[in-house]
């Protein structure tokens, strides 16, 4: 088997529930027992692999939740429930401190200057992201990620460890060769989860990649030799904690358009709150995910997941234009619609909510409104994401609580 056919990620609702089904029985022991062994690609069968579909909400937080707790109990799924949140929790913190994604987008335009002008990091950089740098394990890792778009768990950590540690190149360059190619990468989870493994994101505290946890959790496929004995924290700077933006609310009596993005692909809860669109439109933001060119995969996982939004729900969306790939082009749509409010999920930080912040400030003066409308997943759990995951988690039994209460408008 090929490392390209190794992994089927389908970018439709219906493989999405067709791989939880599979998953759910493994949930509880099975994963507490197998999640962090790394058995390669297309061997990923003890943990869920759902992170794609999630990520852009082809599938929810909350359904693959409520879908593992009518099999097991929390206490033994808890270990993968925690994973469904850790990604909820870095939103959450992210969204408090916007200044650290725009501090790695400045790092990274430095570090790329730096490639174009020091022949030594061009090289060392190219070696790593080809899988050409001598060190089997990750080179395997790079290799994978680039022909199948994902990567276990803990080869990310081993591999941004490695990265960082053993290759001594800047984290910037790392984090944004994920978000290239994952088909799960998002701004919070890829930014932060390279910060923690620098020491940035809790000061002082690193991730080692050691030859003998990586022998133990690949089955013996892999002990590298020449890895960094140890990992001396990066420093940077602080970035200040802002309030969260309290939720918005729309008038379903007054006419409106629906603007769709890769960050939030089920529209039922908008449906479900009174949306009746004259025209909806979807935002294709995802080559400014970064400067550099990005993975033909994971273009197509999102228009492929795009498409199949669309034609799921093409009786409720009124006209469909199908991919506006820049603001200009989304403000042209929304004035051409004659609608009062337009109506979108809620993007977090990254390159969509960048982009709608771009759409707001231009249809103002026209008196017509951009309204983002956020899940109560995200509103009941993000303010608890103020300080570490630990914190964080002593709230997920009340999240999972109230989830009943949620499922209703999660769609």
């Amino acid at each position: 088997m090929s490392l390209r056919t190794a992994q089927d990620f389908t970018p439709t609702r219906t493989a999405a529930l067709e791989r939880l089904s599979r998953f759910i029985p493994r949930a509880g022991a099975d994963y507490a027992r197998m999640r962090n062994h790394d058995l390669g690609a297309g061997q990923h069968a003890h943990v869920s692999t759902l992170s794609p579909w999630i990520r852009h909400r082809l599938l929810t937080e909350a359904e693959v939740l409520e879908a593992v707790l009518s099999r097991h109990s929390l206490k033994t799924a808890e270990k993968f429930v925690q994973e469904v949140y850790w990604r909820t929790y870095w939103k959450g913190w992210l969204e408090q401190r916007p200044a650290v994604w725009q501090m790695y987008r400045q790092d990274l335009l430095a570090a790329l200057d730096q490639v174009q002008t020091q022949s030594g990091l061009r090289r060392n950089w190219a070696d790593a992201c080809t899988g050409q740098t001598g060190i089997d394990a990750f080179d395997h890792w790079a290799q994978e990620l680039v022909q199948t778009g994902y990567l276990h768990n803990h080869a990310r950590m081993w591999f941004a460890s490695i990265w960082i540690f053993t290759l001594r190149l800047p984290w910037e360059l790392g984090a944004d060769f994920f978000l290239r190619h994952l088909l799960d990468g998002d701004p919070a989870s890829n930014t932060l989860s390279w910060r923690w493994v620098a020491g940035l994101q809790t000061k002082g505290k690193t991730y080692l990649a050691r030859a003998d946890n990586i022998e133990t959790y690949t089955g013996g496929r892999f002990r590298p030799r020449g890895l960094a004995g140890v990992a001396q924290p990066l420093d940077g700077p602080d970035a200040p904690r802002v309030p969260l933006p309290q939720p918005a609310r729309f008038d379903p009596q007054m006419s409106s358009a629906l603007l769709l993005h890769d960050d939030d692909l089920r529209p039922a809860f908008l449906f479900d709150a009174g949306l009746a669109p004259v025209a909806t439109a979807c935002l294709l933001t995802t080559r400014d995910r970064s400067p550099l060119h990005i993975a033909p995969h994971l273009e197509a996982f999102v228009t492929g997941a795009m498409s199949d939004v669309t034609q799921r729900w093409a009786d409720r969306l009124g006209p469909v234009t199908p991919a506006l790939t820049d603001p200009d082009a989304a403000i042209a749509w929304a004035r051409s619609t004659g609608a009062r409010q337009i109506v979108t999920p809620y993007a977090p930080v990254g390159p969509n909510a960048a982009a709608l912040k771009t759409i707001e400030t231009a249809l103002a003066p026209d008196g017509i409104r951009l309204v983002r409308l956020q899940r109560p997943f995200d509103s009941s759990a993000w303010p608890h994401a103020t300080a570490g995951f630990f914190k964080f988690k002593d709230k997920i039994p009340t999240l999972v609580a109230g989830l009943k209460g949620i499922s209703s408008v999660q769609g």
